[in-house]
């Protein structure tokens, strides 16, 4: 008979057996996860400041930003800390927040890029009813959807991932629980919740891709005949952001998806882990912030009045 245990914690993945490069990588990961929570963090303020960015489409990219800072928040304090602390364990509770979470915050992204697309498919192609079809309750309402399917998707998984039973190894082989990782070490032979899951899931996520698929045929035969090249160059502008952070999300998680769960993980598993679930919090606010004229406008007004402002008080300061 099988030796079924209770599970109280389990054993994640470590990049290296050396104690000091597990320090010097602890350090250069709270290095990323700070940078990405100053940039999206500066992206949402700059957002909420500048009355000229309070459109349907910043306001899908200032929540775009808050799902990241999430996402981020979810994998890699862990792994911060397993490196400083010289430990490898995390608690069973932990292990499913990290699942419940993880696709939570995943597929909430997944579904506010696809809204976003919608967006531009509607700005570009339907300029004229814009302001009638994306207003401002319909934008909440596409917001509080993706949130809700990030909740329903992060309870199936997470309810079919740890009602298995673990009588073997607890070694996890990521630096972080999901569910691939969770079946590797389950000795479980039926999955059957978490066979129907991974079938909604993979429709779901069929369903967004080819509404993003969609919406950018369109725009892009809508932009291709427009007679002058400066509207061309400006709708371009406005996509292409959204279209580089698309496909940053989409490839890195095919990579880390599709790939097998090894027995034995290397470093290159462990790079294709980070790959996943850092780079494109990482990357989101960089693109947006280098690609979107706006953006930078934004930020060359704020600047603007924070340097007339200084001026001002020091101004008032020497005369007093």
């Amino acid at each position: 008979m099988t030796n079924h245990t209770v599970v109280t914690d389990f054993f994640l993945m470590e990049f290296s057996e050396s104690k000091k490069l597990r320090v010097i990588g602890g350090f250069l990961f709270l290095l990323i996860y700070l940078v990405s929570l100053v940039g999206n963090t500066f992206i949402i303020m700059l957002i909420a400041v500048d009355h000229s960015l309070h459109t349907p489409m910043y306001f899908f990219l200032k929540n775009l930003s808050f799902l990241d800072v999430c996402l981020i928040s979810v994998t890699v304090p862990e792994l911060i800390l397993n490196s400083l602390s010289h430990r490898s364990t995390i608690s069973f509770p932990g292990c499913v927040c990290q699942v419940f979470f993880g696709i939570f915050f995943g597929t909430s992204e997944v579904s506010l890029l696809t809204a976003m697309s919608y967006d531009r498919y509607v700005a570009i192609c339907h300029p004229l009813h814009y302001d009638a079809i994306m207003n401002k309750e319909v934008c909440v309402q596409m917001v509080a959807a993706s949130w809700l399917f990030g909740s329903l998707f992060g309870f199936l998984y997470s309810y079919g991932s740890f009602s298995l039973s673990f009588c073997g190894s607890r070694k996890v082989p990521k630096f972080f629980c999901d569910v691939p990782s969770i079946l590797k070490i389950s000795c479980s032979k039926m999955h059957v919740t978490i066979d129907i899951s991974v079938i909604f899931g993979l429709m779901y996520g069929f369903f967004c891709l080819v509404s993003i698929e969609f919406s950018y045929v369109c725009i892009f035969n809508t932009v291709l005949r427009l007679p002058l090249l400066q509207g061309r160059s400006k709708a371009f502008s406005t996509c292409m952001p959204h279209l580089i952070v698309i496909t940053t999300f989409f490839v890195t998680a095919v990579i880390a998806y599709l790939k097998p769960v090894p027995d034995s993980p290397h470093l290159l598993d462990f790079l294709i882990s980070v790959l996943y679930s850092v780079m494109p919090p990482c990357m989101n606010p960089i693109i947006y912030s280098l690609r979107n004229k706006e953006i930078k406008a934004a930020l060359c007004n704020i600047l603007w009045k924070f340097n007339h402002y200084e001026f001002y008080w020091q101004k008032s300061g020497n005369s007093m």
